[in-house]
């Protein structure tokens, strides 16, 4: 009981440390603010995600999935969101808008996705992981909005059509989802300490889990973006790349980490199931919502222009995406693909020119294609997805 008291208020004490050096007054240089910041984010979101998965005990499954979803993606909206309100205010900011976004979901994929696949090897020795067919209802969503997400770097802007689209996208998911099968959550370690605890014990646990990560994400995300900014101008490094990378580092981290304990544990799937689910949060509800804090913030229904680094960074995402997803058409990933999937995400690194994206963007293209056409199953798991999230009235589990 003490170990697990003693990990949450480590947490607890990662998360409030800026908020409290905020208060005190102190004057930190930028790249110290940034990483102050960034850490209470990633003590928020830690403790954000063990709140989530309480609050499945105590409220309807269809009510939790929407919950979990807006849950899952609070630390990016807190940063996203923050560029695509100032962005409505200052065209300097237009520039940040999309990096925190475009950066998460091909975290998601090239990181999160190879290291549940890689952990799952090392402690098994097994080389592919095994999907439910429930998670076609994820995998459908994602195909809605991956092939939608074409259309944003051909037109160039990010608009309220686009809002409607990706949201709708999300009301459909959270429909199906609703529809799935009932599981009980499945609690470990601290949370499965609390899980026996009294009720009404038990629910002020996880209303404090919330405030608490909810008041810390609130706090930190101004200071953690603009000091991102900050540093990379006092560092001599594209304040792009801070924004797109480390940002989404600190909010993804623990969700990562909670994935990768999965498959250490022996259940792959859930945690692979855990970043497609997040995948589909970010890919939808994140992305539909910029176009929207954009026109609020600006007092003006125009769409929010992108330049040209936004439009190849959109079109490569949306590129990994699709491939991503063909990858996980039959329900299966090996540990080969995870390693492509890592390898292609990795090396983006070392060739940052605008060329390399492309060029990236359109090996994605070509390999999923191939895929489709040449690896026997994908075709005829394409068609139970299409199948599962359009007519099925009954998802299996």
């Amino acid at each position: 009981m003490m170990k697990h008291v003693g990990i949450l208020a480590a947490v607890i004490l990662l998360g409030i440390q800026w908020p409290v050096l905020r208060f005190l007054g102190a004057d930190l240089p930028p790249v110290w603010s940034a990483v102050s910041s960034g850490l209470s984010i990633f003590g928020a979101a830690y403790a954000l995600s063990w709140g989530g998965e309480l609050a499945q005990l105590e409220i309807p499954q269809s009510l939790a999935i929407a919950f979990l979803a807006l849950v899952a993606v609070l630390p990016e909206y807190a940063v996203d969101l923050y560029f695509a309100w100032q962005a409505g205010k200052d065209p300097a900011y237009v520039h940040f808008a999309t990096a925190n976004m475009t950066g998460a979901n091909r975290l998601l994929i090239g990181a999160g996705w190879a290291a549940v696949s890689f952990a799952y090897f090392f402690k098994r020795r097994r080389g592919e992981i095994v999907l439910s067919g429930s998670n076609r209802v994820e995998i459908f969503a994602l195909v809605l909005a991956t092939l939608y997400s074409f259309v944003i770097p051909a037109k160039g802007t990010l608009s309220w059509v686009d809002s409607t689209v990706f949201l709708g996208i999300f009301a459909l998911y959270i429909r199906r989802a609703a529809q799935c099968p009932r599981k009980e959550p499945e609690t470990e370690g601290l949370l499965k300490a609390v899980a026996r605890w009294p009720r009404g014990r038990r629910i002020f646990v996880t209303v404090f889990l919330f405030v608490f990560s909810g008041a810390v994400i609130l706090l930190s995300a101004k200071p953690f973006a603009e000091g991102l900014l900050d540093a990379g101008r006092s560092l001599g490094v594209e304040p792009f790349l801070l924004v797109q990378w480390l940002a989404p580092l600190a909010s993804e981290a623990p969700e990562f980490i909670v994935a990768v304990l999965f498959a250490l544990r022996s259940r792959p799937e859930a945690g692979l199931g855990t970043l497609i689910s997040s995948k589909v949060n970010q890919w939808t509800l994140l992305v539909g919502m910029v176009p929207v804090v954009y026109a609020v913030s600006g007092g003006h229904a125009g769409a929010m222009p992108l330049d040209a680094r936004q439009i190849e960074e959109i079109f490569l995402t949306a590129a990994q995406s699709f491939f991503a997803l063909v990858v996980i058409m039959n329900l299966r990933f090996s540990v080969t693909e995870a390693l492509l999937l890592f390898v292609l995400f990795v090396t983006q690194v070392f060739f940052p020119s605008t060329e390399a994206r492309t060029v990236y963007a359109f090996v994605y293209l070509a390999l999923g294609l191939g895929w489709l056409f040449v690896v026997r199953g994908q075709r005829d798991g394409l068609k139970q997805v299409f199948r599962t999230g359009l007519f099925s009235s009954k998802l299996t589990p």
